[in-house]
């Protein structure tokens, strides 16, 4: 075994043993997706998940990604790719299956969505949708060879292409959008990091019931906002009510408004 391939194991057995991770598919994916195709040349400039700073890796050696580490794709304004623990945690919570169609909110430069396009497999598809029309030039590109995956350059608050069985958003918003309710299949899960101004909040997975929705919180985040999210005092107060009333308990109901549930 040469010394990326062990880098790979050991990257993913550090995931799985911090994460309790039971998705086998999932693990697979993240052995088998380079993470080095979804980024520049190195050398990269990285960061640990409790530093603020950056420091460049010492060489363009791809061995030096397979850690649990931020990798910046714009550092002028904090932007890196995702901790791997942390979005390998969200998607084995989500519980994504063989087959199921997945859409993402905000899928950057692709790299987390080729894992999802190895979890759902030929069956499957990943619609994964990107603001950011360099990103999602990007991100078409180094998804090119993913035949299950389409990548879509739009504001991810509009049509999302049809019904889903697992939306996923990678970017923080104040509230649940109606329209990503609206979307859940019977049993489809939906994934939002709750935040406002400060960029902090929390995870919660709402899930669609026979009757209505369930909403639960997972765990604190700091993340990216979405484009042009959460700057007003009225949207400090929603993300608020989300995060205090689902850490008591789930949240039940049938249907949003004014970003707060009811019925």
């Amino acid at each position: 075994m040469n010394e990326l391939a062990a880098a790979r194991q050991h990257y993913v057995a550090r995931i799985a043993g911090r994460e309790h991770i039971a998705s086998a598919r999932l693990l697979a994916a993240l052995e088998a997706v380079p993470r080095e195709a979804f980024l520049r040349k190195g050398p990269w400039r990285i960061r640990s998940e409790f530093s603020r700073s950056y420091y460049k890796t010492e060489s363009a050696d791809p061995v030096h990604l397979y850690d649990n580490v931020l990798v910046a794709i714009d550092a002028r304004r904090r932007l890196d790719t995702g901790l791997p623990s942390l979005w390998a945690h969200f998607i084995d919570v989500l519980d994504v299956a063989e087959g199921e169609r997945v859409v993402q909110i905000g899928c950057g430069l692709g790299y987390y969505s080729a894992i999802l396009s190895e979890i759902v497999g030929p069956k499957g598809n990943v619609r994964a949708i990107e603001c950011d029309a360099a990103f999602a030039a990007r991100a078409g590109a180094n998804l090119r060879s993913y035949g299950n995956v389409e990548v879509v350059c739009d504001d991810g608050c509009r049509d999302i292409g049809g019904r889903a069985d697992v939306i996923i958003v990678h970017a923080g918003f104040t509230q649940p959008h109606p329209a990503w309710i609206n979307a859940l299949r019977p049993g489809g899960r939906l994934l939002l990091p709750l935040t406002g101004p400060s960029r902090e909040g929390t995870v919660i997975r709402i899930r669609r019931l026979d009757k209505g929705y369930q909403a639960e919180a997972i765990r604190r985040i700091a993340i990216f906002p979405g484009q042009g999210r959460g700057g007003s005092a009225l949207d400090q107060r929603v993300v608020e009510w989300w995060e205090r009333a689902a850490a008591i308990a789930p949240v039940r109901f049938r249907r949003i408004e004014h970003g707060l549930p009811c019925g």
